[in-house]
């Protein structure tokens, strides 16, 4: 029932929509409709630009007597390149592990006990394993 009721109430409001809203006391015959005429626009002056004056250039003397040919071509001479040696000690990057050694070792009970069983679960779910969440609760422990 209330169905029927919008889609009535729905197509009246269309229909009424698609009405002509001027009252149509008689009706015309649409060859003696007359098209409003647009307003006539008004007639611009064209203004024209000076033309931009031609600056002559006066070109300068250039003296070349400063002109040397060992300067503009050297001889080449190849320096040997330097090899660096293959025996030297391997540098090693210093990871950004906390000092404390205690800190550097954790068990799963220890991480538990930090963060809580939920969060563990968490952090091994997301980053796949529990070594990633204990990792995690390392960095957290080392950051507080």
């Amino acid at each position: 029932m209330t169905k029927h009721i919008i889609l009535s109430i729905g197509t009246l409001l269309l229909l009424n929509g698609c009405v002509s809203q001027a009252p149509m006391l008689y009706h015309e015959p649409v060859a003696a409709r007359v098209a409003p005429q647009p307003a006539p626009e008004p007639v611009q002056e064209q203004t024209i630009t000076p033309v931009k004056p031609v600056k002559v250039h006066q070109l300068k003397e250039v003296q070349d007597d400063n002109f040397t040919p060992e300067y503009m071509y050297p001889t080449d001479v190849k320096k040997p390149k330097v090899t660096p040696s293959v025996a030297s000690a391997p540098t090693t990057v210093p990871t950004a592990t906390p000092n404390n050694s205690s800190v550097q070792s954790m068990s799963k009970e220890e991480c538990t006990a930090m963060i809580g069983q939920e969060k563990f679960d968490k952090y091994t779910a997301m980053l796949g394993g529990e070594s990633g969440a204990i990792k995690r609760c390392i960095m957290l422990k080392s950051m507080q």
